[in-house]
């Protein structure tokens, strides 16, 4: 672990990889429930809904291979947090839109609030939209 921020009832834990090839660091959502929360398991996010969505349709049409992938989180800025539903807690990241690979064209940013109610449970993510691809 590299770097501790509290944001009751959940915390951020940024930890470091010392031994992984694209993304070094990482960022776990902590002390709720489960303990520990991994914000790069692409599992978790709300892929259905933004499958659905007419943004990531339209985005698809322009990268034919554009896919989630996790974020290099440098561990220099911490997650935008804010007050959910039920004052509950929500945690906002975004994710690399990348056409096929790790190192493929950028595609944008995906936006996924990571939703806590108000005793830190994990209630699951929330796909809430993209960034445009970067001007070319």
């Amino acid at each position: 672990m590299t770097g501790f921020q509290d944001e009751v009832p959940v915390a951020f834990a940024w930890i470091t990889y010392l031994l992984r090839a694209n993304t070094n660091h990482g960022l776990l959502l902590v002390d709720g429930r489960p303990l520990i929360v991994n914000v790069e398991d692409l599992k978790l996010l709300d892929r259905k809904t933004m499958e659905q969505s007419s943004q990531f349709q339209d985005l698809k049409n322009q990268f034919p291979k554009v896919d989630v992938w996790p974020g290099d989180r440098c561990g220099k800025s911490w997650p935008n947090s804010q007050t959910g539903p039920n004052g509950g807690i929500q945690f906002v990241v975004g994710y690399p839109m990348l056409n096929g690979c790790h190192a493929c064209e950028g595609a944008g940013l995906a936006i996924f609030p990571w939703n806590f109610d108000a005793q830190g449970k994990f209630l699951g993510t929330t796909f809430v939209g993209m960034t445009p691809p970067p001007s070319q």
